[in-house]
């Protein structure tokens, strides 16, 4: 009776093991800072300033899965972006897991679905076809320069969103819709995407269509968006130690009211050439084709050196040089204005992925 106690509690023991062996969660992050130059910051001239997140967002996370059978994974993902230079949440006091917080299933051969606040199909599909890799600094593939008020932005995440992608023989497809949760209309303040794509050795390419409908009743504060629209595509050929890319997005805001459809196009073109293992080098061009009033047409270079320290760890110098017509203000910035038609910037930083 002793041994066959022992023999049964082996197999219990042995059975929780495996058990636990089919579910984990994996505690992630990017801490990345610098520090920045810039001229033309103000009308006072220009400014030196910490930053956090010059190469990519700061930011931890979790992620889990547990294992279904028969090929099927519970998954979740948990994510908030932080501000290296305060220690501050990055999206406001209020913004926990703001960037990402998901459940859902997943699937070897159908693919998955997730609920919750997620990044578009679009900011996923699109990501792989920038230089700089949405790089706050310096990129403009995911907002513009904000010249005129006018940023026009890639439409990045959702709340309230049901997302689908799946994998098939070199093709991807991806699809989004996001709920209004507004009471008597499915139509108010919903957002759907879609996303298509194919890989075939070092050539990629993908396409994507998305649309932001307006909160028609709001009042406070009152909002007289109709719809947002963009549509976006991307290619790319790898030839080894050089990697090509190119990116184009079509945007479009009309009005409940009079006043003048936005438009513009956005075109970006550029590449990585690998010196070493451990030493890269990114540069890219960005162009903004305004249509209408405040017709800046802004143009970014940019370039950034990246060092591997180690797998984790990257050492980067960033520059970037912006200018703009008809006298209109330009940023090297997405989310600030400068004070002139052109602005220069320098960012050295250092970066370490967990």
């Amino acid at each position: 009776m002793k041994r066959s106690s022992i023999s049964i509690a082996s197999l219990a023991a042995l059975a929780a093991g495996a058990a636990h062996a089919q579910s984990s969660v994996t505690l992630y992050g990017i801490v990345d800072a610098g520090v920045e130059y810039v001229n033309h910051a103000s009308a006072d001239g220009g400014a030196a300033r910490l930053v956090s997140g010059g190469k990519n967002t700061s930011r931890f996370g979790m992620r889990g899965v547990e294992e279904l059978g028969g090929g099927l994974k519970a998954i979740f993902q948990l994510e908030s972006g932080i501000n290296v230079a305060n220690g501050q949440l990055d999206d406001g006091p209020n913004a926990l897991f703001d960037r990402r917080a998901t459940v859902g299933l997943k699937h070897k051969t159908y693919g998955q679905v997730i609920l919750g606040r997620t990044f578009t199909t679009t900011y996923d599909y699109m990501l792989p076809f920038d230089p700089m890799a949405y790089a706050p600094n310096y990129s403009w593939a995911t907002s513009s320069t904000a010249t005129g008020g006018r940023k026009d932005g890639l439409f990045s995440r959702s709340s309230n969103a049901v997302r689908y992608d799946g994998e098939f023989s070199g093709f991807k497809i991806g699809a989004m819709y996001g709920f209004g949760n507004v009471p008597g209309s499915m139509k108010t303040s919903s957002k759907y995407d879609f996303g298509l794509g194919y890989a075939s050795g070092s050539f990629a390419v993908v396409a994507t269509f998305d649309r932001q409908n307006g909160a028609n009743d709001s009042i406070t504060p009152a909002d007289t968006t109709n719809y947002i629209q963009g549509i976006h595509a991307g290619a790319s050929y790898d030839f080894g130690a050089a990697k090509v890319m190119a990116g184009y997005r079509n945007y479009r805001r009309t009005f409940n009211t009079l006043a003048e459809t936005l438009r513009s196009d956005m075109y970006w073109f550029g590449g990585s050439y690998d010196f070493a293992p451990d030493f890269t080098l990114y540069a890219a061009v960005y162009h903004q084709d305004i249509k209408g009033a405040n017709d800046g047409d802004p143009t970014l270079l940019s370039l950034r050196a990246n060092y591997s320290l180690s797998k984790r760890t990257t050492l980067y110098l960033s520059g970037g040089y912006a200018f703009a017509r008809n006298d209109q203000n330009v940023s090297l910035s997405r989310d600030l204005t400068g004070a002139a038609d052109t602005q220069a910037g320098v960012t050295a930083g250092v970066q370490h992925r967990f």
